[in-house]
């Protein structure tokens, strides 16, 4: 009888697992053959996947995976909830059109408001990321700035790729009805599609495709790094990094990915930068062709010409087998060897270019475990 029970156990979720990767829209949509069609005419589309301007082999240790799962590290996470400035939609409404402000909601997500618009990127307001809320990790605050229903109407959102940090389903499904435009690379607006984004306002880009959307210039660039929501999906839609250019201020969001000669191209091509927000956190030499170590963020900043480096992909989720105050303290030392200035804000504290000061204050020193023994 035990047996049974054991067996009926295992079917049951072996079957519920079939039913969920098969039939939740939390996977989206994989790209049609008369989509692929269309693409295997650019270059980073081979063999019916997307690839990078370099191989970009990810080889994973799962035996070091293993032991670093198990072993005791109480530095991977905060001591305690770590600060969150609050702010409200009457202040995102009334900010000053002349001026270009940014706000961090940890990780990779920003609300920016350039020459009157109110964009996002990569909108992730989940508490964990991914397909389901029994897996995955909290995020380091119980709060963010502002709830997302909160939020007044979005002009535009930018998304640079289809990992569940960076896209997130329900945050989408809380937005719909109340954004302008979608900006995406390649095949990715399929997943908006599928969560019922109207194809009118979905636009799709290729590495180095240019769109002027009232009066600011947004730029697809290379990235080096991956996509997939599920088993099967692996490189079906593109990944990219953003050029955004307004009237006066021009902006470089990294996205994801590794080091390599593009942020050379892109830096000549449309540098110098007032702010490059950079990638610098949930890193492995397993997987170094596929996301930044802090010193190359710091290094690819000055390939960039960027004025200013405000450091992302960190103080959200863990992701990652280093300590979590290791991106910013690895970065910060390496661009001050660079001689490159960094902004440092709390989760919710603006970034208004323009200005001769920026936020730099070492928060997160009062949140780190290590300061408690």
């Amino acid at each position: 009888m035990i047996g049974t029970s054991i067996a009926v156990s295992f079917g049951v979720i072996a079957i519920y697992g079939i039913l969920f990767l098969n039939l939740s829209p939390q996977f989206g949509s994989p790209s049609t053959e008369k989509q692929k069609d269309r693409y295997a005419k650019h270059e980073n589309f081979k063999d019916g996947k997307f690839t990078n301007q370099h191989a970009s082999p990810m080889d994973v240790n799962y035996l070091k995976m293993i032991k670093e799962l198990t072993r005791k590290a109480p530095n991977r996470n905060p001591a305690m909830d770590i600060p969150v400035e609050k702010i409200d939609s009457m202040m995102i409404e009334r900010h000053d059109s002349t001026l270009t402000e940014l706000t961090w909601f940890g990780h990779s997500t920003f609300l920016l408001q350039m020459d009157g618009k109110i964009i996002l990127i990569d909108p992730m307001f989940n508490n964990r990321p991914s397909p389901h809320p029994w897996f995955g990790v909290n995020r380091y605050s119980e709060s963010l700035p502002i709830d997302i229903e909160s939020l007044p109407f979005i002009d535009a959102v930018i998304i640079s790729h289809d990992h569940y940090d960076h896209l997130d389903y329900g945050s989408i499904l809380k937005l719909k009805g109340r954004v302008g435009q979608y900006f995406t690379p390649l095949g990715l607006g399929n997943h908006l599609l599928k969560w019922g984004v109207s194809e009118e306002i979905i636009h799709e880009l290729n590495w180095w495709d240019s769109i002027q959307y009232d009066g600011i210039k947004l730029v697809c660039t290379p990235a080096r790094h991956m996509s997939g929501r599920g088993l099967l999906d692996r490189n079906s839609t593109l990944w990219c990094s953003w050029v955004i250019k307004g009237k006066t201020e021009s902006i470089y969001f990294s996205g994801d990915g590794g080091y390599d000669t593009h942020f050379a191209e892109i830096g000549e091509k449309y540098g110098p930068f007032d702010i490059s927000l950079m990638e610098c956190g949930q890193y492995d030499l397993d997987w170094k062709l596929l996301h930044l170590m802090p010193e190359e963020t710091a290094q690819a900043s000055v390939d960039l010409k960027s004025k200013l480096i405000l450091p992302i992909h960190w103080g959200g989720f863990t992701l990652a087998f280093h300590d979590w105050t290791d991106p910013i303290e690895r970065v910060l030392k390496k661009a001050d060897e660079l001689n490159i200035s960094v902004t440092t804000p709390k989760i919710g504290e603006p970034v208004i270019l323009g200005n001769t000061t920026f936020p730099n204050e070492e928060w997160w020193k009062k949140y780190n475990s290590r300061s408690k023994n």
